[in-house]
């Protein structure tokens, strides 16, 4: 791989602890204005045998200057661009709330392509992707209304949306993530012959239970819904609970002779 083609996949994918003798890859996406930092700390946590791979999106942390996507038909071909080369162990991905949706449609997108499918699909605080949308956008809303919207999902720091300046160098990618999500429309598809498992807070405003059993309509295997404690950011406000979950999820996909590090 030349230079220039393994920067590339560097700026996409950020191994927090790079596990070479690994057996399964789990790839993690970002919620709305959510970066490859939120899983940081995950990576140590994760379970034996499997390497923790960050996804960072255009448009945040060390990609700032880069332009957002803001449509999904667009996003998704340049990840899976991007990560091919890592689909060389089996692998599972992982997404919160826009994350969700974004990881259904890269496993989606990597059976059209004839690439290795992954072993599981993990998805938590998002609706079925068949399901209409339960209230208003906010991607092109006055910034007063999408203030209030932030300050109700809970997920962003008080001060963070108190500071005018630091808000608004935010506010081209919170924009192009909302319209990621907002603009989304599902195209009938076979269902995937991957498990899926649905994460959700048992408070969550933005996903009820009915909306994330839903999502057994999407995989011909197995589907699970479990619910934590917590609204919409429940996983970054005790993490500890939702890690064992997903370890213990990929773990039969693990030959037991490399469930060790």
């Amino acid at each position: 791989m030349d230079a220039i083609a393994t920067k590339v996949h560097q700026d996409w994918a950020v191994r927090w602890r790079p596990a070479p003798d690994a057996a399964l890859r789990l790839f993690c996406l970002p919620h709305t204005g959510g970066g490859a930092g939120l899983y940081r700390q995950w990576a140590a946590e994760t379970g034996p045998g499997i390497e923790l791979v960050s996804i960072r999106l255009p448009g945040r942390e060390t990609r700032f200057r880069e332009r957002p996507h803001d449509c999904l038909d667009e996003l998704v071909p340049a990840l899976v661009d991007a990560i091919t080369p890592q689909l060389d162990l089996p692998h599972a991905w992982f997404g919160h709330s826009m994350g969700a949706l974004l990881a259904f449609e890269v496993c989606r997108e990597l059976r059209r392509r004839g690439l290795p499918e992954p072993v599981r699909l993990l998805v938590s605080g998002r609706r079925a992707p068949h399901l209409p949308a339960r209230t208003p956008p906010v991607h092109a809303a006055p910034v007063e209304d999408l203030l209030a919207h932030l300050a109700e999902l809970n997920g962003t720091p008080t001060e963070l949306l108190s500071l005018p300046g630091a808000f608004k160098a935010l506010l081209p990618m919170l924009r192009a993530d909302f319209a990621v999500s907002e603009t989304y429309r599902w195209r009938p598809e076979p269902p995937l012959d991957c498990p899926v498992s649905v994460l959700g807070g048992a408070a969550d405003p933005v996903a009820d239970p009915a909306e994330l059993l839903a999502w057994q309509h999407h995989t011909t295997a197995d589907c699970s819904v479990r619910l934590f404690a917590g609204d919409h950011f429940y996983l970054h406000q005790d993490r500890a609970p939702v890690i064992s979950a997903l370890t213990a999820a990929l773990l039969p996909h693990i030959a037991p002779g490399r469930r060790t590090r």
